[in-house]
């Protein structure tokens, strides 16, 4: 049955749109089961019906014509019931429902199992037999199997929006595209199809007729991209930082005469002309970034085949095509690199979405530096249906809609006002303190990474960093930074701030974040070599990073050093002492630095438990809410198949973050919270009233929760807070903070999460 299993599988995986695929699937399942009828029921919400869709054995003209209630005959039963119906005669069941059309007379014997689909029935999936007889327990489970692969086949085609389009109804109806956020924001606009210029894979095999030659083409080629990279990258001087525009650099690094264009000069010597060798060149590099397991590798397939695209297009010596960018535009691929991103006309782009890439691409690193909402992942999103479609584009939710009915348009076009609005309005409250009605002060920081997070962060009166990413500028390059390389990078993002602090987290790559130069192999990355873990079994590369921070601060003395993934007081007593030699190197080197403040993150249920005893040995404790709360639900933020799982306001997470507080106070520390929870004013508030010292957040987010703090007082938070923990489930909590929130006049500052 295995083998028949995976057969049917493969068949209907490849089956070339989603009417093949249901027809081959029943016809495979009756073979297959040796019955005479399986049929294909699904659901249509919206007539609140099962629509026989497919079927080998009842008349062909009942198809997509006959169809059942939800709580209608045999079938609606096993819809409402959630599980399989086997019956030996199926006439003699009180739900039977007689369907005339279908030719169903004959059959006595009947099993029908639901499709589902994240806990959602999407359909029925039927086997009769005119003897009267039960199916078997391993008939039974052979159909519960195929179910549950034609569910995958099923919710695919209803996300990618063709499943109403090849059905024949409801065209109309709004799609929903989910992938993920890429940058945050949401926007309007008129989807543009980018599609490469250059077809790498239309290459031809052909016999070079004279080796030279083509050598010479290449390099022809090879100096012109390299030039083309190089406008781009003085080009994007006017919006991007330092260390954004490093990306260019690895472009022109691949570019080199011993790196990519190597490997094709090999290919041609070994007779092939330069296209065709340039075609074996990339597609060999692009199978092999796609083939890996850590995600950040995976997106340089996308910069090589975008290179390759580029050179192929100087060798054939097209211009380029003529694309007409609207007013409000939202960019649509496959890939779109960081490079094609700049050479748009900016001014124009409002949204991006692509099918593949993650939060780690160049581009969306980019997108993140330009402000421009960006879903990145979005692996069922029908491209060329989309091309000239009027699209929203969430970059909160990760998701992409199209044929937005009036209302949703509607109300997307309020959240994006109400963005501009409130931003509008809140800059007056810049330089104001985060204070409560009744004189409760909290300190509002930034989370950065990026050069370009500094001026947006100053301009929201942030008072300083309580999270700079030092791994960016890792992920950015093709190597280890220099020392001196950090120092400067570290020098501007404590120059901009002073004298506010700034806390630089050390090195933390592992898990969903990883250096294509020094790549990490793991089953379970989250559980594996990441964070701390990473740097203290290589102190020679902790100990060049802390010693570039400290030497940045001299003369400032506003660094703070925060150690990521800290699971035991030995590892934060390790890390202590390489930073302390590392400090007293660059005293004996003559840099005149103060010792800086040392803090660890409270990441995982281990460090909550040991909160205390932490608090001990350093000078404050920082909570990671994205990763603790990941960690204590046991839930992959980024999997969709659980993301839904992923909730800040679970009663464990809150009764973790009261812990942490109280045992770090007793203990006469600081402590912090530098996860979305802070940026979030109803979470935030929450924190405010368990007693955190700081919150830490994007940017963006600063004002909106400074606005909420200053509108609030300690005692209805403190009423709220003890209210909330009293609740044992998340989601009423979530609810109940809103409406509490909204009744004391917060709803426009919260409404976007909610929309969202």
């Amino acid at each position: 049955m295995l083998d028949t299993l995976r057969r049917i599988v493969q068949e209907v995986n490849n089956a070339p749109d989603i009417r093949s695929a249901l027809d081959l699937m029943a016809q495979r399942v009756r073979d297959a089961m040796g019955t005479e009828v399986c049929s294909i029921y699904l659901r249509d919400n919206t007539e609140e019906r099962y629509v026989l869709m497919a079927s080998e054995g009842l008349k062909r003209e009942a198809v997509g014509r006959v169809s059942l209630g939800f709580s209608e005959g045999l079938v609606g039963q096993v819809g409402l019931r959630e599980e399989p119906i086997n019956l030996e005669d199926a006439f003699a069941h009180p739900k039977f429902h007689y369907l005339a059309e279908t030719g169903e007379d004959p059959f006595h014997a009947f099993l029908g199992v639901p499709v589902m689909h994240h806990g959602e029935v999407l359909g029925i999936l039927v086997v009769q037999q005119r003897d009267a007889r039960r199916f078997d327990q391993s008939e039974e489970a052979f159909l519960v199997t195929i179910s549950a692969q034609l569910s995958a086949v099923i919710a695919h085609a209803h996300a990618s929006g063709v499943l109403f389009d090849q059905l024949d109804a409801h065209e109309d109806l709004p799609s929903f595209h989910d992938g993920q956020p890429g940058a945050s924001g949401a926007a309007i606009g008129t989807g543009v199809l980018l599609f490469p210029e250059a077809d790498l894979s239309a290459v031809p095999d052909r016999e070079p007729e004279d080796i030279s030659a083509e050598i010479a083409l290449l390099d022809e080629a090879l100096v012109r991209v390299r030039q083309e990279i190089r406008d781009l990258a003085e080009r994007a001087k006017t919006s991007l930082g330092a260390e954004e525009q490093a990306l260019f650099d690895v472009y022109l690094r691949m570019l080199d005469r011993h790196a990519l264009p190597a490997e094709v000069v090999a290919r041609i010597r070994e007779g092939h002309w330069v296209q065709g060798a340039l075609r074996m060149v990339v597609d060999a590099h692009v199978h092999n970034f796609e083939m890996m397991d850590d995600p950040y590798l995976r997106e340089r397939a996308a910069d090589v085949r975008d290179l390759g695209r580029r050179v192929l297009g100087q060798l054939q010596s097209r211009s380029r095509r003529r694309i007409t960018f609207p007013e409000h535009c939202i960019l649509l691929g496959d890939d779109v690199s960081a490079p094609m991103l700049m050479e748009l006309p900016q001014e124009n782009i409002v949204g991006i979405a692509t099918t593949r890439g993650s939060r780690n691409s160049h581009m969306a690193i980019v997108a993140r530096a330009m402000g421009i909402p960006t879903v990145v992942g979005a692996q069922n999103l029908p491209l060329k249906k989309l091309d000239g479609k009027e699209l929203i584009v969430d970059g909160f939710r990760g998701r992409v809609i199209a044929n937005a009915s009036a209302e949703l348009k509607e109300q997307f076009q309020d959240i994006i006002a109400e963005e501009r609005h409130l931003l509008a309005g809140l800059e007056k409250l810049r330089d104001l303190p985060a204070e409560t009605e009744d004189g409760q002060r909290i300190r509002l920081q930034v989370n950065t990474g990026l050069m370009t997070d500094i001026n947006r962060s100053i301009e929201r009166g942030a008072e300083g960093v309580g999270l700079y990413r030092t791994e960016i500028p890792f992920m950015v390059r093709d190597r280890f930074p220099s020392e001196e390389e950090q120092r400067l990078i570290y020098r501007e993002q404590l120059s901009a701030f002073a004298p506010h602090p700034v806390t630089m987290r050390t090195l933390d790559v592992g898990g969903d974040k990883a250096l294509s130069y020094f790549p990490i192999e793991e089953e379970n990355p989250f559980l594996g070599w990441r964070g701390i873990r990473l740097t203290l079994d290589h102190p020679e590369i902790f100990i060049v990073q802390v010693r570039a921070m400290l030497k940045a601060a001299e003369g400032l003395d506003n660094l703070r050093i925060m150690l990521p993934m800290i699971t035991s007081v030995i590892e934060a007593e390790e890390a202590q002492h390489l930073i302390h030699r590392a400090w007293l190197e660059v005293r004996e080197e003559g840099v005149d630095v103060a010792m800086p403040p040392v803090g660890v993150m409270i990441e995982v249920p281990a460090s909550v438990y040991q909160a205390r005893a932490l608090a001990q040995r350093v000078d404050f404790l920082s909570v990671g809410t994205n990763d603790l709360t990941q960690y204590l639900l046991a839930v992959d933020r980024n999997n969709r198949q659980v993301s839904d799982l992923y909730n800040s306001c679970h009663p464990a997470v809150l009764h973790a973050l009261l812990h942490v507080v109280e045992q770090a106070h007793e203990e006469g520390k600081p402590v912090s919270v530098c996860g979305e929870m802070a940026g979030d004013p109803s979470t935030a508030l929450l924190l405010l009233a368990m007693g955190y010292d700081t919150l830490s957040m994007n940017a963006s987010n600063l004002l909106r929760v400074k606005a909420a703090v200053r509108q609030v007082n300690m005692g209805f938070l403190r009423r709220l807070l003890n209210e909330v923990l009293a609740m044992d489930n998340g989601e009423v909590i979530a609810s109940y903070l809103d409406l509490q929130l909204t009744k004391v006049g917060l709803g426009d500052l919260i409404r976007h999460r909610k929309a969202a």
